[in-house]
């Protein structure tokens, strides 16, 4: 009986407490994407590791999954990293981001910091959109 309380409790915390009676792969993909939030959460980690958390999501989604890992963060004190591609979450939802090219890292700091250095602005907006931005 209480590892169902704990699951009702977990489903509400994501805000997947009306659908707790559906089936996990009727529900939509925003609503499965915090499902499988709430099964991690289940072992109770210190540490959770998100891969392309908003992939496929609508922007709506989105931002209730940002929503959602904040409050996490915030609440719980759990140390969230996420691997993603939609920087409008990622720094949404940063206090530190590390950006990658091909596999190198190429600027760590704070979502400001990264998102002026001018190696992550040459990767991601190219070089003549960098050298505008930088000199802005």
């Amino acid at each position: 009986m209480r590892a169902r309380e704990s699951a009702y409790a977990l489903l509400a915390r994501l805000g997947l407490e009306d659908v707790a009676a559906v089936e996990a792969g009727s529900l939509p993909l925003g609503a499965q994407k915090r499902l499988e939030i709430a099964r991690a959460l289940a072992s109770e980690p210190r540490l959770l590791l998100l891969d392309e958390p908003a992939g496929g999501l609508n922007p709506t989604e989105t931002q209730t999954l940002m929503a959602v890992i904040r409050r996490l963060r915030d609440e719980s004190g759990l140390t969230i990293v996420v691997v993603e591609h939609d920087m409008e979450l990622v720094l949404g939802i940063s206090d530190r981001v590390a950006v990658l090219d091909h596999g190198r890292k190429i600027a760590e700091g704070t979502p400001k910091e990264v998102q002026r250095h001018p190696a992550v602005l040459h990767a991601y907006l190219g070089r003549e959109m960098a050298a505008t931005e930088a000199s802005a």
